[in-house]
């Protein structure tokens, strides 16, 4: 396997053998604000349609964090922090979580895969910011939800078992850990398992993993520990995906497999295909119609930039402003009958 970046030797060794986690702090607000390994820059007004959260290295360069952010945590120390060592076998593998929604928030905050750098927005549909329902007994997304980076659910590949086609963005990934993240945070994880939904006829996975800083995560190896340490979670899991859509009017989401997790080893094949596809996209093997590959760090692609080009593409967006009220429909419950 070959990859891209700059230290990529290093990087591709760890996904095929044993890795190591990254320590992270927790992101809180000012402008800038950063993790052990990346710092975050806002944009524009939060709650509106022009807020953006654009993401820097240590070093202040900028960076895509669909493109630049590894998917395998390597372990590496930045900023004279030693890493927290993890206790693991010799096949755990933890991966980089670009979280977009901390846990009992609504508004679905994603990677803006079509923009340059790929910052994280709020998605509009119909002019409007989205926010998701609370759907009874559920308050906003119920686990921090985001992305495995450099991965990709290329819409021009029909799966296998699901018979559907990838949904044109990067893995999904629920951290059911105990730990409530903020937007732009960078955690690594332990993936446990994985959920194929069915939305509109694509295909798109959902990760079940744990952020490996948290208390349970030494105990939590499996999808069948989680069934066993947290009843009636996994079955929460199904019945938010099904349900979520239904107050904005949309039939209920299907799901592959009877709507069975399924588990880590079959995860693991999930997450290494869409690396794959991720690649050939960087690389332009592959058609990736509107998505936007401007990165900083991958040599091959040539859709690299420079640090100065990408430095224009955040100066080029709204200054960081005031935060905007959330309408008073976001709290509201929604009951649906069976």
């Amino acid at each position: 396997m070959r990859l891209l970046l700059r230290s990529s030797l290093r990087y591709t060794v760890a996904f095929l053998g044993s890795h190591t986690g990254l320590n992270k702090e927790l992101v809180t607000r000012p402008i800038v604000t950063k993790t052990m390994h990346y710092q975050i820059e806002e944009r524009g007004r939060p709650n509106s349609p022009d807020y953006r959260i654009y993401f820097k290295t240590s070093e202040g360069k900028y960076i895509s964090p669909f493109h630049d952010i590894p998917l395998v945590s390597n372990g590496d120390q930045e900023n004279d922090v030693p890493s927290k060592k993890q206790k693991k076998n010799d096949n755990e593998v933890l991966y980089n979580m670009v979280v977009e929604v901390p846990r009992w928030s609504n508004a679905k905050m994603e990677i803006a895969t079509k923009e340059p750098l790929n910052p994280i927005k709020q998605d509009v549909k119909k002019g409007k910011l989205r926010y998701v329902a609370n759907v009874f007994p559920h308050k906003g997304y119920i686990w921090n939800y985001g992305a495995l980076p450099q991965t990709w659910e290329d819409p021009n590949h029909t799966d296998k078992d699901t018979k559907c086609c990838g949904d044109n963005d990067p893995i999904d990934v629920c951290d059911i850990g105990a730990l409530v993240c903020s937007p732009g945070q960078v955690i690594r994880v332990k993936v446990l398992g994985v959920l194929a939904m069915i939305d509109e006829g694509e295909t798109d996975w959902k990760l079940i993993a744990i952020n490996a800083d948290d208390p349970e995560a030494p105990s939590l190896n499996s999808i069948e520990d989680v069934r066993k340490s947290r009843p009636g979670h996994l079955e929460a899991t199904v019945d938010w995906f099904k349900k979520y859509k239904v107050p904005d009017g949309k039939p209920e989401n299907q799901f592959a497999f009877n709507g069975k997790f399924k588990d880590k080893d079959f995860a693991e094949d999930i997450i290494k295909s869409t690396h794959d596809h991720w690649r050939a996209l960087v690389q332009k093997q592959t058609d990736g119609g509107d998505i936007d590959c401007t990165n900083v760090f991958l040599c091959e692609s040539p859709f690299k930039c420079s640090a100065e080009d990408a430095g224009i593409v955040v100066q080029s967006a709204p200054a960081f402003g005031e935060t905007l009220p959330v309408p008073p429909e976001v709290d509201r419950w929604h009951f649906l009958s069976e």
